[in-house]
């Protein structure tokens, strides 16, 4: 999404253990998870100099518990079992860091009602491209197939795909990194 916009970055990797932060904010909202873990992967990577974007989603099932991504294709049926016929929240979280400290956060959430699913089409759906859909929270990419799964989105489709991109380009603008 960075690159499609025309921002220049590199990746580096985080020292930020999700799986222990995870287990330590359980309890937390699902948007204030995203939000958390966002946070703690732009800390978690040391520079000399230039920002550090960290970001984050999590998916707030209906019943309001968060859903990973599905470690087999028999867990993806479970997940649109879950989700089929109801409204879901994806909550995409993004912070900035520089010199050891947050600059700049941001949450958006999307929410994604996912249409009457048959058990035809959940079955055919976990075992055709299941090595893709594994690595998205309720094991679908809206931007491709899993765009048949819905019925009606409201929100940020940037969002959905992981990064509330809009908010993180204005704060670039407004700092000056970006051109107005």
């Amino acid at each position: 999404m960075l690159e499609a916009a025309g921002v220049r970055f590199e990746l580096t990797e985080t020292s930020f253990d999700e799986a222990a932060a995870k287990a330590a904010l359980a309890g937390e909202s699902p948007a204030a998870l995203a939000q958390a873990l966002a946070r703690g992967k732009a800390l978690g990577v040391v520079t000399g100099d230039g920002l550090v974007l960290g970001a984050d989603q999590v998916l707030e099932a209906p019943d309001g518990t968060v859903l990973g991504k599905p470690e087999s294709p028999e867990a993806l049926k479970n997940q649109l079992h879950l989700l089929s016929g109801r409204e879901h929240a994806q909550h995409s979280a993004a912070a900035i860091a520089a010199d050891g400290a947050i600059l700049w956060e941001a949450t958006e959430t999307a929410r994604l009602r996912m249409r009457e699913l048959s058990e035809s089409f959940i079955a055919e759906y976990a075992g055709r491209d299941f090595g893709a859909n594994r690595t998205s929270a309720g094991g679908y990419r809206i931007e491709a197939e899993g765009a048949q799964l819905f019925e009606s989105i409201e929100g940020s489709h940037f969002a959905i795909l992981g990064l509330p991109l809009l908010p993180l380009l204005a704060f670039l603008r407004e700092r000056g990194d970006l051109e107005r």
